[in-house]
Order: structure tokens, then C-alpha cells, then sequence
């Protein structure tokens, strides 16, 4: 779909209402595409939004440069949660997605692209937010292995995919571990999901392919090649999640790119997880005080 979004990122699958929530970063929009009609709906939110995530049917939760909002995509209305870098405002939230248990993880990085600024917090699903990583420098991809025992994480200027052993029962991380170092030449690591045979498929950033990586060996197993120079993340969707959607972003010039910033798909061969809601996509009772209170 040729979007024309500034700075597409962040797709996440609704198996539910089967449709495709991503978001412009640099538009101000959040996306609502349904592939079985073929629209594309916006939401205009008047400020960077970095990543959104499933809720309930009508509301999702989104990550902005002020903070982490609940989002009413019928209305447009928003309730600010928590912005944990108020004191920060050199920073915008980039990626972000929900763990296993429901909870939110979303990270900053620097507007002017200072290094060791950014960090990544967790938003529990009891309202509270913690953070898990301190003075990353661009906090990017995520995703969580099937038995939810290890969390994949990237940091893109230090070309590494790392993991954590997680609990998922506290939300807490330890024991890093290298996973992968990619090749610069061939693009820097960004977006990251994660297939039904374990296996991470990684965007990349500047190198016209998302890769696929195998996280014990270490190694590039298979690629997806696309005709734009800036792709940023992807996510399996579909109705039975054969569908890998892959968002990109405008290049400096994009007469040779006319594609660039289009959401594309294809079918690789495999399938991909069901994507987590936040609270697991019940109501939170915190949640629903705070809204009524707005």
C-alpha cells in the first residue's frame, strides 16, 4: 500500500477485529488498516506517536513524545497514563509492544541522535511503570521467546540483537546475552518480531531487506528484499498469521524510492504468534477510573 508516511513504524496485528494498527511517526498518525476491504483509516494525534498496542475493542494504548496514552480510536480521544521522561524533553518514545502477560514495554531515544540517552520502561498492567534498560542510545525491537522465558531487545546504533532472561510473572529482565552483530553494510538493526519456529525477523534500517535470524546461531538465515532503502519494522498478521506486514519510511530522496514509506506484505512460508494485548484485552479497573475521571 503506497501510504507515503513520513516515518511508518510500529505494526501490530489485532486477531480480533483482524486489522492492522501502525503509526507515521512523524505524520502525527495512527493507522487502522484492514486488508479484507483494503482501507486505511487515520487518526490525526497531533504529536509524534511512536507505537500502539491492542486493548479493548475500541481503545488501544499508545506511546508518545508526552507519554503513554490510552487512545479511543472511535473518538480520537486520549488520557495521558504516565510520561516516565517528563524530565527529559530531548526525548521521543520509539518502539514498543506488549509482553505475555499484558504488560507494555515501549523505549525513548534522542531527537537529535545523542547517544545514551533513551531507556526502555515497562507499564504494568496495574498501572505502574518500571524501567528496564538505562542510557540506550535508539531502544528499537522486541519480541519474546514462545515459552516467555527470554526477551529479544535491540539497541540499533550498536548493531547487536541481545536478549534477557525474562520473568514474565514480575516483569523483571537479567543476564544479557549477545544474540546477534549484524553487518552494518547491510543495514542497521531496527523493528523485530518474532515467528511461530522462534526464529526473529529484524528490519533493517538503511539496507532495503528484513532479515532473518536464527538466535542461537547467530546467523542470517533468510531475507525479505524490498524496494525501499529504509524499512523499520514488521509484524506476522492475517487471518491464519502467514502475513508478514513490513513498514518503511521516506528516504532524502525518494524520486528513485517512489515506494518509500508504503506498508508492504508478503508471504514468507511461515507463521508468525498471535500479538499480546495490554492487560491480556481485559478491562483494567485503574484504567477505567482514570478515563472516567477524564
Amino acid at each position: 500500500m503506497d501510504a507515503k508516511a513520513k516515518l511508518g513504524e510500529g505494526p501490530s496485528w489485532d486477531h480480533q477485529s483482524q486489522r492492522l494498527f501502525w503509526v507515521d511517526i512523524e505524520g502525527f498518525q495512527l493507522h487502522i488498516y484492514d486488508p479484507s476491504i483494503g482501507t486505511d483509516r487515520t487518526i490525526d494525534v497531533g504529536e509524534h506517536i511512536s507505537a500502539v498496542v491492542s486493548y479493548l475493542k475500541n481503545k488501544v494504548i499508545v506511546a508518545m513524545i508526552s507519554g503513554l496514552y490510552c487512545l479511543d480510536i472511535e473518538t480520537g480521544t486520549k488520557v495521558l497514563i504516565h510520561d516516565p521522561e517528563e524530565g527529559r524533553p530531548g526525548n521521543r518514545f520509539n518502539d514498543g509492544k506488549c509482553d505475555p502477560a499484558g504488560r507494555f514495554l515501549a523505549g525513548t531515544m534522542s531527537l537529535n541522535g545523542e547517544r545514551s540517552q533513551g531507556a526502555l520502561y515497562s507499564l504494568s498492567t496495574k498501572g505502574n511503570v518500571s524501567l528496564l534498560v538505562d542510557k540506550a542510545s535508539t531502544s528499537n525491537g522486541l519480541a519474546w521467546s514462545s515459552d516467555h522465558r527470554t526477551m529479544y531487545y535491540i539497541d540499533t546504533p550498536t548493531l547487536e540483537v541481545v536478549s534477557f532472561d525474562y520473568d514474565v510473572t514480575q516483569g523483571t529482565i537479567r543476564n544479557k546475552q549477545l544474540v546477534a552483530r549484524l553487518d552494518e553494510s547491510e543495514g542497521y538493526p531496527d523493528g523485530m518480531t518474532i515467528d511461530a519456529e522462534g526464529m526473529l525477523w529484524i528490519a533493517r534500517w538503511g539496507g532495503k531487506r528484513v532479515s532473518r535470524i536464527h538466535p542461537v546461531q547467530g546467523e542470517v538465515i533468510a531475507e525479505v528484499l524490498l524496494p525501499v532503502n529504509r524499512v523499520t519494522s514488521c509484524a506476522f498478521g492475517g487471518e491464519h498469521l502467514d502475513e508478514l506486514y513490513i513498514t518503511t519510511a521516506q528516504d532524502d530522496d525518494n524520486t528513485s524510492q517512489p515506494l518509500a514509506g508504503g506498508l508492504f506484505m508478503v508471504k514468507t512460508g511461515v507463521k508468525g504468534v498471535p500479538t499480546s494485548y495490554f492487560n491480556q484485552g481485559q478491562p483494567a479497573n485503574w484504567l477505567d477510573l482514570l478515563l472516567k475521571r477524564n
